[in-house]
C-alpha cells in the first residue's frame, strides 16, 4: 500500500470526525462522497494564476503521488473576489469544495455566515504541533482563542527601491529611508525633471487601502475600535480618522503636491510597471512582488522595512495573503481528506518550495533551513526583508488587522479618500472623517444582519 506516510492515522482521523461531527454553521445535508479508483475525490478551490498557480500544481500533482487515498482536484477560480462569490452561490450543494483558499480579508464574513468547519478542531483532536508556524501569523487567523482556517500564502507590504537610482543621486543603497519624512528627501533627490516633465518620480503611493492599513498598523493604531475586534468586542466604529491616519494622507498629499510622488491610480499594476520601467525610484507594495520586480527590472533592487511617522516607534507590518478553509457539508472521510491536503501544504518543505517559487513567505520558521529557501536568500537577499519584518512585529491587535465583515467596503471607501485628498477637492482629516462615517454605519448594518 502506498500510503505509508500517513494511512494509519487518516483512517483515525476519518473514525473520530464521524464522531466528532463537522461542527458547521448550518445543517445543509452532508455532500456525498466522490470516490475514483478507491481515492476519496476532493476539489480544492483556489485563486493563484500565472507563475504561482503552476508552482501550486506542483504542489498538488506531488500530494496526490504520495499516497494512494486521496485524489485533489485542484480548480483555478479566478481572482480572491471571484472564488469568495463563487463559494456564496454553491454553499451547502453538491457543487461545493471540500477545501477553498481565500484571501484575508474575507475571514471574518466566513466565520459568521458560512459553512465551515474551524481547522482547531483538527488541530485539537490531532494534537497537530503548530509551535513551528510564526506566531503573528497564527494571530491574523485567530478570532476568540480559535484558529478557524489554516495560513498558507503570507506576505506584508514593504517599499522597493532602485539601487542604481539611489547611488546615482548620491544615496546609500545599503540604508533605505526608514521615516516619513527619510522618504520624503530621498524622493527629493531622486525625483529628474526636464522642464515641465518629469522623467524619474523619486516615489509613488499606490492607491491600494491595505497599503494604508499597513502604515496604520506600523504606527500601533487601530482601523476600528474594540482592539480591531481581536479581543472579543464586536467593533462598532471605525477609528482610522485617528492622528495616525492624518498622519499617512498628509505624508501622501504633501509628496503628490509637491511634485515628487507619482498616482498611477488604483491598478497595482501601473505602479509596478513603472518601477519597473525606472520611472519610479521608490514603491510600497506586497512581499508577494518580489519574484516579478526582481526579475522585471533592469537594475537592482533594493527591499526594505515600511517607513513610519516621524516619532513614532515602529510596530511592524500587518500580514496579506490567503488561508485555507474546510467546508463543512462535508463527510468525516472528505474532511479527513481536506486536513490531510492542507497539513501537506502547511510542511516545512513545501511551505520552503512555495515560499522560493513566487515570494510570499513561509508561515513556518523551520521552513528556512530548507536548502531551496537558503539557495533562495543567498542568490536574492530581497527575499528576506518581509521574513525580517515579520519577525520584528509585534502581536498586537494593530499588527493583526481588523476583524470585521465589511473590510471590502472599508478600502473602498479609503481609496475613495485617498483620491479626493489628492486631487484637492478634500483635507484629510475630513476625508478620513467622511470614510469613518461611512463605514461606521456599514459595520452597524453588518452587526444587524449577522447578529452580532
Amino acid at each position: 500500500m502506498k500510503f505509508k506516510k500517513f494511512g494509519i492515522g487518516f483512517i483515525a482521523i476519518i473514525v473520530a470526525f464521524a464522531l466528532f461531527g463537522c461542527n458547521s454553521k448550518s445543517n445543509t445535508g452532508e455532500k456525498e462522497d466522490v470516490k475514483k479508483d478507491g481515492k476519496i475525490v476532493i476539489d480544492y478551490w483556489h485563486a493563484m494564476g500565472g507563475a504561482s498557480g503552476k508552482a501550486l500544481d506542483e504542489l498538488v500533482v506531488k500530494f496526490n503521488e504520495s499516497q494512494d487515498q486521496v485524489q485533489v482536484n485542484s480548480l483555478y477560480q479566478g481572482s480572491y473576489d471571484d472564488a469568495l462569490n463563487k463559494l456564496k452561490q454553491v454553499e451547502g450543494t453538491k457543487e461545493a469544495p471540500s477545501v477553498v483558499q481565500l484571501f484575508g480579508i474575507g475571514n471574518r464574513q466566513m466565520i459568521d455566515t458560512a459553512d465551515i468547519v474551524p481547522v482547531s478542531n483538527f488541530i485539537e483532536k490531532e494534537k497537530y504541533d503548530i509551535s513551528r508556524i510564526n506566531e503573528n501569523v497564527l494571530a491574523y487567523y485567530t478570532f476568540n482563542d480559535k484558529i478557524y482556517s489554516m495560513p498558507f500564502s503570507t506576505s506584508n507590504a514593504i517599499m522597493f527601491y532602485n539601487k542604481d537610482a539611489f547611488r546615482e543621486v548620491g544615496l546609500d543603497p545599503e540604508n533605505p529611508p526608514k521615516t516619513f519624512s527619510d522618504v520624503k528627501e530621498a524622493a527629493e533627490k531622486l525625483t529628474l525633471k526636464n522642464g515641465s516633465q518629469t522623467d524619474r518620480y523619486g516615489f509613488a503611493f499606490p492607491i491600494y487601502a491595505w497599503l494604508f492599513e499597513q502604515l496604520m498598523a506600523n504606527q500601533g493604531a487601530l482601523m476600528v475600535n474594540n482592539d480591531n475586534g481581536r479581543t472579543g468586542d464586536t467593533p462598532t466604529e471605525a477609528v482610522f480618522n485617528s492622528e495616525e491616519g492624518v498622519n499617512v494622507m498628509t505624508w501622501i498629499q504633501e509628496m503628490y503636491n509637491d511634485g515628487i510622488s507619482a498616482n498611477y491610480g488604483r491598478k497595482l499594476d501601473d505602479s509596478r510597471t513603472a518601477f519597473k520601467t525606472g520611472k519610479v525610484a521608490m514603491v510600497m507594495d506586497s512581499s508577494a512582488a518580489i519574484a516579478d520586480m526582481v526579475e522585471s527590472s533592469s537594475f537592482e533592487v533594493g527591499t526594505a522595512f515600511l517607513p513610519v511617522a516621524d516619532g513614532v516607534e515602529p510596530q511592524g507590518a500587518q500580514l496579506g495573503g490567503n488561508s485555507h478553509w474546510i467546508m463543512g457539508n462535508q463527510s468525516g472521510e472528505s474532511q479527513a481528506a481536506a486536513w490531510e491536503f492542507i497539513k501537506f501544504l502547511s510542511s516545512a518543505e513545501n511551505q520552503a518550495f512555495w515560499s522560493s517559487s513566487t515570494g510570499y513567505f513561509p508561515i513556518r520558521s523551520d521552513s528556512r533551513n530548507h536548502e531551496v529557501l537558503v539557495e533562495t536568500y543567498k542568490k536574492n537577499p530581497q527575499f528576506k526583508t518581509p521574513v525580517d519584518q515579520l519577525d520584528n512585529t509585534k502581536s498586537i491587535p494593530a499588527t493583526q488587522g481588523a476583524a470585521i465583515g465589511v473590510i471590502p467596503e472599508m478600502r473602498s471607501s479609503i481609496e475613495d479618500e485617498i483620491e479626493k485628498v489628492l486631487d484637492g477637492s478634500m483635507k484629510p482629516k475630513e476625508a478620513l472623517d467622511e470614510a469613518a462615517g461611512k463605514i461606521t454605519k456599514a459595520l452597524e448594518n453588518y452587526n444587524k444582519t449577522s447578529g452580532k
